[in-house]
């Protein structure tokens, strides 16, 4: 049994709290050693009796905006300017990868004191630079220690509850729907007509989604991927027989992501991230936000359709210009993730330079798994012990939960959300151990935001005391919004079976956030398009739907068997289309109100007579190529089973 089946990994199923691993202890020795190496230099022009200016810029590299501590008067005003403006740089360092920006600003400063230098310095400030730096590090290190005594009383509380609480997950995720069973009703179709709506656009076109800039999660490649992983569990899990405009929908969506406008971001956090200005590759160093994300997109399109075109040398090029393009497949995306991996200190890499993210890196390592199961690879099952093993001792907190981000270069952790209530259903893709003891955990700490509504419905009501500013905003649009966050619990819920709380969720998006009906497609107004689709995915999914969609995918015989490859959209909305071997169970509805419409079949048996269950008046014959058309009436609900005669 592999890995990605199994709760091989024992430690994935233990509830512990982390501390400073090998790697994060040696970069933080590595930083006191440059910081001290600074000091010294920051006093040598000093101790030399060099120039006022030298002097002047040598106090500017205890801290920014320190050299203004030598020029004394209004010139201390510019203290807290440049430490202002450094955190303003450390924000477009972390937003964009941009590591330019603080060294400029810490350099600059230094270097403009040094230019306003008069004949001497200011001699008090050769005193009050080296105590300002040694205040600001005491007062970062006492409100660190206040977090990490906050959280170890946090993990001791989590100790109580955790046994039982996983026991209970373990037992709701037996309940997956069976195989072929399922159809969409009217709210579900609903729903996916917004995705659909801005999949069947043409290629390289972005109406209806939220473009503000391609750096952080409003990026247009996240809705994108999302669009599609939406798609690919409407495939697998309701209609694996069914092409048509599902199958172009989802390849719109993964070669619209080619367009250079979806990925040249990377160019510039090549540049002043790296350092680098010749190969702008996507998919080379780095940017695990662009390949994990993307590989799960395409992985699970193959997978859940049997068209495998994306794994074809260069069926996925990223060009840049007329002269210099970047082809790739899905065997390049994969290989890219696990030689990224390879290569880090921390198995675990960067997304911008920099940067680690360990949701991030869930999403490349399912990925992984997600190719694996295309393609029969072992990716995923030969990465994971020593992913988990640094995931446990490099970004895990002490009350036990994944930290959100931490700098590849310093070893800093960065507070940032990365909640187990929110993402435990990415790692359920290559490690069910791991993702249930996350939901474990995620589960009771919302059990007590479930509360009646006016008609005694459960809904989520979160106290805003239990909220940080992060949690009321809708990552896809940085404005105030809560459907973001009622879809991710929604999403989790449904994974592991936590039907009840799901249901509070998605009750909760209707009262809260302004649901909409435009002409047949629901959505909320005020949300943005990331968050629209986390709804929609909330709404298909079951348990196990999200892990079942990249790494099982439908039954064989929907490769096999009869496949309805033609129908208009959005005239006919298909709600199932499944086949046992060498018939067709399709369900439809009209989209546009009753009426005749046309039906285009594939994969039949070529010259074999077919007939409809109750509807003796559509028997008919396949063609030499195994293809018929029907034109069928649709009236509600119509179920239409399709066998041979």
């Amino acid at each position: 049994m592999s890995v990605i089946e199994s709760d091989a990994l024992g430690r994935a199923q233990e509830f512990q709290h982390g501390g400073k691993g090998p790697v994060t202890a040696s970069r933080h020795r590595r930083n006191a050693v440059i910081y001290a190496l600074l000091c010294v230099a920051a006093l040598t022009p000093a101790w030399l009796d060099a120039s006022a200016a030298w002097q002047t810029a040598g106090l500017g590299l205890f801290l920014p905006g320190g050299g203004f501590f030598a020029l004394g008067g209004g010139w201390l005003l510019m203290v807290p300017v440049v430490l202002a403006l450094f955190w303003v740089s450390c924000i477009a360092w972390f937003w964009s990868g941009m590591v330019v920006a603080p060294l400029t600003v810490w350099l600059g400063s230094a270097a403009l004191a040094g230019s306003l230098a008069g004949e001497a310095i200011w001699a008090p400030g050769m005193a009050l630079a080296p105590m300002a730096a040694a205040g600001i590090f005491l007062w970062f290190q006492h409100k660190t220690n206040q977090r990490h005594a906050a959280d170890r009383e946090r993990f001791a509380m989590r100790q109580q509850f955790f046994a039982a609480s996983r026991a209970e997950v373990v037992e709701r995720v037996q309940s997956e729907p069976a195989l072929g069973s399922r159809e969409l009703d009217m709210e579900q179709l609903s729903a996916a007509r917004y995705v659909l709506d801005r999949a069947l656009q043409p290629v390289g076109q972005f109406k209806g989604y939220t473009v503000i800039d391609q750096f952080q999660p409003a990026a247009l490649r996240y809705q994108i991927n999302h669009l599609g992983f939406a798609l690919g569990m409407m495939q697998g899990h309701y209609t694996p027989n069914f092409s048509g405009y599902l199958g172009q929908a989802q390849r719109n969506l993964i070669e619209t992501y080619l367009a250079r406008k979806v990925w040249d971001y990377w160019v510039l956090e090549s540049m002043w991230g790296h350092f680098n200005f010749s190969n702008f590759d996507p998919a080379a160093k780095d940017n695990i936000m662009l390949t994990g994300w993307y590989g799960m997109h395409v992985n699970q399109y193959m997978l859940n359709s049997g068209d495998h075109r994306y794994g074809e040398p260069g069926s996925l090029t990223f060009r840049l210009n007329e002269s210099t393009a970047f082809p790739h497949s899905a065997h390049t995306l994969a290989q890219s993730v696990l030689g990224n991996y390879q290569h880090s200190d921390f198995f675990l890499y960067p997304c911008e330079p920099n940067w680690v993210y360990p949701v991030c890196n869930m999403y490349g390592l399912a990925s992984l798994a997600s190719h694996d199961a295309v393609f029969g690879t072992t990716y995923a099952q030969t990465s994971l012990p020593k992913w988990m093993d640094m995931l446990e001792s490099e970004f895990m907190d002490e009350k036990g939960s994944i930290i959100g981000l931490r700098s590849y270069w310093t070893g800093l952790e960065i507070p940032f959300y990365a909640g187990e209530a929110g993402f435990a259903f990415f790692a359920n893709c290559f490690s069910p151990a791991l993702a249930r003891r996350l939901w474990a955990i995620g589960r009771k700490e919302l059990a007590f935001c479930i509360a009646p509504d006016a008609n005694g419905a459960p809904r989520l009501s979160i106290p805003r005391e239990a909220l940080s500013w992060l949690d009321t905003i809708d990552p896809g649009h940085y404005k105030p919004g809560a459907l973001f966050a009622y879809a991710a619990v929604a999403m989790s819920a449904r994974e592991f079976g936590d039907d009840e709380l799901a249901e509070a969720a998605l009750r909760s998006m209707d009262q809260d956030c302004g649901r909409i009906d435009d002409d047949g497609a629901v959505s909320y107004r005020e949300a943005s398009c990331l968050a629209n689709v986390w709804a929609v995915e909330a709404k298909l999914m079951r348990t196990g739907d999200f892990r079942n969609s990249f790494v099982k995918g439908p039954a064989a015989s929907a490769f096999t068997g009869p496949q309805l490859a033609e129908a208009s959209y959005p005239e006919v909305l298909v709600a199932k289309a499944t086949s046992t071997g060498n018939d067709l169970d399709l369900v439809l509805y009209p989209g546009r109100g009753n009426g005749r419409h046309k039906l285009g079949l594939a994969r039949l048996a070529p010259g074999a007579s077919y007939r409809i269950a109750g509807r003796p008046d559509l028997d008919f014959r396949a063609d030499d190529a195994g293809t018929a058309r029907l034109e069928v009436e649709l009236n509600g609900r119509t179920a239409l089973n399709i066998t041979p005669a």
